[in-house]
């Protein structure tokens, strides 16, 4: 009866503290992986839908027809409606990536994404950012985002669109991309399938 009794009294022994310790350890790494990988595809997202709008925007400049101001005599036609990509324009912000802070976009005329003109830049591509941005925006008419190594090759009739970012302040960034290009043939703009992604959570 007294040994039932000292039994029933008995604690954990060390073994299974030891255990019980492993498990909350391993669960509590797990957790944080999954915090981490979370927040950086919240952040990563920023690129890919910010590529995907400058991507819209130039594709929807390239529909807009241009046509030369004129002043016509009687008897005389205009010249014709053409479409063009819009000019290149300067990466946001300037001097490279934010090296895992975040860069407020300058709002005065002419700075940032208030620059260009109807036909150029960030203003023919009716795209800005007000809020505070992780990656450094590129739109390039002709050629490829600087440090753009894969994905398809838009070509000297095409454009390409981009976000550089190093979300952890590293010797390695990441980039989204996304161009297209202007078939000499059918003078019709063909946008690439999707986003291409390089090193996406550096």
């Amino acid at each position: 009866m007294r040994a039932l009794k000292r039994y029933d009294r008995r604690g954990f022994t060390l073994v299974e503290l030891m255990i019980v310790v492993a498990i909350i350890g391993v669960l509590a790494a797990l957790a944080i992986f999954g915090v981490r990988r979370y927040l950086a595809s919240a952040k990563t997202s920023e690129a890919k839908n910010s590529v995907g709008a400058i991507t819209r925007g130039a594709a929807a400049a390239f529909e807009r027809e241009t046509a030369a101001s004129e002043i016509l005599g009687g008897g005389v036609n205009s010249g014709t409606a053409s479409h063009t990509l819009c000019d290149s324009a300067p990466a946001v912000p300037n001097g490279g990536p934010p090296m895992g802070v975040k860069y407020q976009p300058r709002a005065e005329e002419g700075q940032d994404f208030e620059h260009g003109t109807s036909t150029a830049s960030w203003k023919c591509l009716r795209f800005s950012m007000t809020q505070p941005i992780y990656y450094q925006y590129h739109y390039v008419r002709g050629g490829r985002v600087p440090g753009v190594t894969q994905g398809p090759d838009p070509g000297a009739t095409g454009f390409e669109a981009g976000a550089v970012g190093n979300l952890d302040a590293d010797a390695v960034n990441s980039y989204f991309t996304r161009g297209g290009t202007v078939d000499a043939t059918t003078g019709q703009l063909a946008l690439a399938t999707q986003v291409n992604i390089e090193n996406e959570y550096e």
